[in-house]
């Protein structure tokens, strides 16, 4: 009884020292200029009770007595932790948030010391998540397209497996070559090889849309090679995403979005939380479900060019052609972006040991599904029609040789029109193969950080990653299986995974002289998974045959790296450094690069920077391996058609070598300027040359020593490829205006030169076949915007903060593979304007509506002549719609054509939000 009572004593103790609270008053100013903030977020830390500032920035709340800490929080400055005083009366100076972001300690580019955005020797771009939510884009990947002027990616207009990847780049130079991090450590590719003939073709990269965006702390995005430091892959740059991590608060929000006109209506839910524990541990989780439905322009299709290609030309065809374009203008056909659905979890921690080490970690499993259309299949196409899951019940089955052209095809057609004028076919519109995709993408790091190794930081780490995809098609046949084909396969897929090892020393061995020295190891697996026998069986599933059996494989290959880095701070002002990479690979031998970088400051206001080095990227195991091959009779010999691996038969008789690292040099040179505090200026020269660049060839065919070698494609060490430009940022912040602050930022890219030496025609001269030609030369070099710039502008107002940006994509070209070899298509320059507005509607509520778009731009292209044939094909009305016919297959893809454009074809989008903060 009596501990009963001494426990229930406590309890009452306790909960009275709990409960007892006392007034806590202050004001909050902005640190530039003294003046109040109103509706600035104040919550004490540890619970859940808050409060904002009033006009006069001023704040009173009741605070319990066990708690000594107020966070105060604004959108556009940075969140303070402050104790609270025996006065119980606090001023708080927040500093703006773009001024803080030059005091952040920039974690990649360097082995060396710690450097912030203003010191360091390398362009870095910096974004907060703050840049990024203001898009108002739902993926990683397309929030980087209206932040980062040199980034470019975008939606193609026909989505299979490339539903689950978009490819993406920056400086123009493909998605393999930007080497994408997770918290400094290596993130795994996806398993897919990008073939279609749109910009990023025969490329592969990491899944960028697998990263949630309402899990990262900021993004670092290093613009320079970067080989040297982190290995294969850094030739463009380096993308290093920096995770939230102290916990501050948990928080639930909640988002739905739409376009104007086309549909693709979707919702989200994001939920993030954790704990801190110490004054350094803490664990940060997040989960996030997003849903987005699938977005259909509904273009017109021109009735009379698909009569001439896709009929017997018949006058009852005509008269059917006619008949449902007129009912079906659209003829069902579905064009804008598929069917989405995206699960995310995510999490990461620091776990103190004791004041010099910690162990660290984080993982993160996504898993996402896609449903995406093939082109329809109109009633009146020869080849498709008599379809028999598509016929009336009863009715004759009409599919097979005999149907499409065999000896008794006249007869059997005859006999189908005669059953379809009875009425037996009357309701058949057709059908539409869908595509499924599955994906599920995973990584997770477990590492050691220790500051007492001998005067030496060491950090010690495994990371795990994969990228899995299976596919299913359905609502189609394989019509050389006739009544015995199934409606539904399972043509197979990709899977990719990779094992990371490193460790790292640091120390100064003498004053202001810096090294540090590292390995990696790293082992990779891919695999082509076959599909269903009904799938490849002869022609295979309409629309995607599955992967044959003897197409399978699995694929594995380690290398092992080793770095050693310098910097001297000769004095305040000059710094120099260098860095040198081996690295031996299992399959392809050795790759030896460095890097050379300086810096020097004048005044403290005016920096100038460089870099010279040899970068290198490592075939993947996806380009080596990929073989999408299929067996056929060519002259009573049985020959492989179709992409053939490097170490195929075909590929030796070829003459194709075996794929080897490509080699790149790069040359670097900027300027930075910084009178005030509110206003800075760079401006960054690049210049790249890539040799023994990879490239998925065209078909070949040939008879080699009396072996046929028929429709056979590669990958191949065959380009040499010249990139330079210009990367601009000018940045003024804290102009005041009325009785708020605006914010403005001009940031751009301007493409010097970006060409394939020598052309295409040298190229195939120089391996003896025709392996290239205009088409893929225009995806390489000018598929992506000549220039880019944006132009944003923030304003704060009390509660509101207000965003402008405007994005102007400069002109691309095409030389379409269905367009005349006499003309080109170029996308007219286009400014996209979105605007963003969001309001604390209390301390812990806060919404957002976002208008991307908000004019309703839409690309525009036009088709320019390359020589005097081309004039006279421009000059004839009938021969430009034929042309345009050609490469938006008949209207179905008016916009963007079938090789892609440089932004969406949606026009106007709205999103809206809501965040509630615990």
């Amino acid at each position: 009884m009596r501990k009963l009572l001494f426990t229930w004593a406590m309890i009452c103790l306790v909960w009275a020292a709990i409960a007892q609270t006392r007034k806590v008053s202050g004001v909050v100013l902005d640190q530039s200029d003294g003046t109040p903030l109103a509706g600035v977020n104040v919550q004490v830390k540890g619970t859940s009770l808050g409060t904002s500032t009033d006009t006069n920035g001023r704040f009173v709340m009741d605070v319990p007595g066990a708690s000594n800490t107020l966070i105060i929080s604004f959108v556009g400055f940075a969140t303070q932790e402050v104790p609270i005083p025996e006065s119980n009366f606090v001023t708080v100076n927040l500093v703006p948030s773009a001024s803080e972001l030059e005091e952040v300690v920039i974690a990649v580019g360097s082995r060396g010391p710690q450097r912030t955005i203003t010191d360091t020797p390398l362009p870095v771009d910096n974004l907060n998540i703050r840049d990024l939510v203001s898009t108002g884009q739902i993926t990683f990947d397309k929030t980087l397209q209206y932040r980062v002027p040199s980034f470019n990616t975008v939606n193609t207009p026909v989505n299979d497996a490339t539903s689950l990847f978009d490819p993406y780049e920056i400086r123009n130079l493909g998605p393999s070559r930007t080497l994408i991090l997770i918290n400094g450590k290596r993130k795994n590719l996806t398993a897919l090889v990008y073939t279609q003939t749109s910009p990023g073709r025969g490329e592969t990269g990491a899944d960028l849309t697998a990263i949630p965006i309402d899990a990262i702390k900021r993004v670092e995005i290093l613009r320079d090679g970067a080989s040297a430091q982190y290995g294969s892959d850094a030739i463009a740059g380096v993308m290093n995403v920096i995770l939230k991590d102290r916990y501050e608060g948990t928080s639930v929000s909640v988002n739905t979005l739409s376009t104007l006109k086309y549909g693709g209506f979707g919702y989200g839910v994001n939920y993030n939380s954790g704990a801190s524990f110490g004054s350094r541990g803490f664990v940060n989780y997040h989960a996030s479900f997003q849903h987005q439905e699938l977005t259909n322009r509904k273009d017109k299709i021109d009735p009379a060019r698909d009569f001439a290609d896709l009929t017997d030309g018949s006058l009852n065809a005509q008269n059917g052609v006619n008949a449902f374009l007129a009912r079906y203008p659209d003829g069902l056909n579905k064009n804008g972006t598929p069917e989405n659905t995206t699960a995310r979890f995510l999490i990461n921690s620091v776990i103190p040991m004791n004041d010099n080490t910690e162990v660290y970690g984080n993982a993160a499993y996504v898993y996402r599904k896609t449903n995406s259309f093939a082109n329809y299949r109109q009633p009146y196409w020869r080849i498709d029609q008599g379809l028999l899951h598509k016929r009336i019940p009863g009715a004759p089955d009409y599919t097979g040789d005999d149907y499409t052209g065999g000896p008794n095809g006249a007869a059997v057609q005859a006999a189908f029109a005669a059953d379809k004028a009875a009425g037996l076919y009357e309701g058949y519109i057709g059908y539409q193969p869908t595509f499924d995709g599955d994906l599920t993408d995973y990584n997770a790091t477990l590492g050691l950080r220790s500051a007492n190794l001998g005067g030496w930081k060491q950090d010690i780490s495994l990371t795990v990653g994969g990228n899995k995809m299976l596919f299913t098609v359905e609502n189609t046949v394989n019509r050389a299986m006739v009544k015995n084909s199934p409606i539904a396969f399972k043509p197979g897929g990709f899977a990719f995974n990779h094992l990371v090892g490193n460790i790292d020393f640091s120390r100064p061995v003498a004053e202001k002289f810096f090294v540090a020295i590292g390995s990696e190891f790293r082992s990779e697996n891919w695999e082509l998974i076959p599909g269903d026998t009904a799938s490849y069986y002869s022609e295979g599933a309409n629309s995607f045959p599955g992967f044959r059996e003897s197409n399978a494989i699995k694929a594995n290959r380690f290398n092992l790296g080793a770095y050693v880095d310098l910097t001297w701070d000769i004095t305040e002002s000059f710094l120099i450094g260098g860095t040198f990479r081996s690295e031996l690979y299992s399959d392809f031998g050795t790759a030896n690069v460095y890097k050379v970088v300086s810096r020097y400051k004048i005044a403290d206001k005016l920096t100038l920077r460089g870099s010279v080095s040899t970068g290198f990227r490592a075939p993947t195991l996806h380009q080596k391996y990929l073989s999408l091959t299929q067996a056929s009779f060519v002259g009573g010999d049985i020959v492989n058609t179709g992409l053939a691996n490097n170490l195929s038969r075909e590929a030796r008789l070829l003459g194709v070598p075996r794929l080897k690292a490509e080699r790149a040099n790069n040359l670097a040179l900027g300027l930075g300027f910084n009178p005030n505090n509110n206003i800075s200026f760079t401006v960054d020269y690049y210049n790249i040359r890539i040799r023994d660049r990879i490239i998925y060839s065209n078909e070949v065919t040939d008879n080699i020593n009396g072996v046929p070698i028929e429709l056979i494609s590669f990958f191949i060490n065959a380009a040499e490829t010249k990139t330079s430009g210009i990367d601009v940022v000018l940045s003024y912040r804290n102009l005041s205006l009325g009785a708020g602050k605006v914010a403005a930022n001009l940031a751009g890219n301007y493409t010097i030169r970006n060409e394939l030496v020598g052309g295409w025609e040298k190229l195939n001269s120089d391996f003896g076949y025709d392996i290239f030609n205009q088409t893929q030369e225009s995806l390489l070099t000018t598929s992506r915007p000549k220039y880019k710039f944006i132009l944003g502008l923030d304003y704060t107002l009390g509660k509101f903060n207000i965003n402008l940006n405007n994005t102007l994509f400069g002109w691309t070209e095409f030389n379409n593979a269905d367009l005349d070899e006499n003309l080109k298509l170029r996308f007219k320059p286009k400014v996209v304007t979105d605007l963003s507005v969001a309001y604390n509607i209390t301390s812990k509520l806060n919404a957002s509506l976002t208008i991307q778009n908000i004019l309703n731009v839409f690309p525009e292209y036009e088709i320019l002549a390359e020589n005097p044939a081309g004039e006279a094909i421009l000059a004839d009305p009938a021969q430009v719609r034929d042309q345009i016919n050609n490469i938006t297959f008949n209207g179905r893809y008016p916009v963007v054509t079938y090789d892609g454009s440089h932004f969406s074809q949606l026009g106007t989008m709205f999103q809206l939000q809501l965040n509630y903060k615990f």
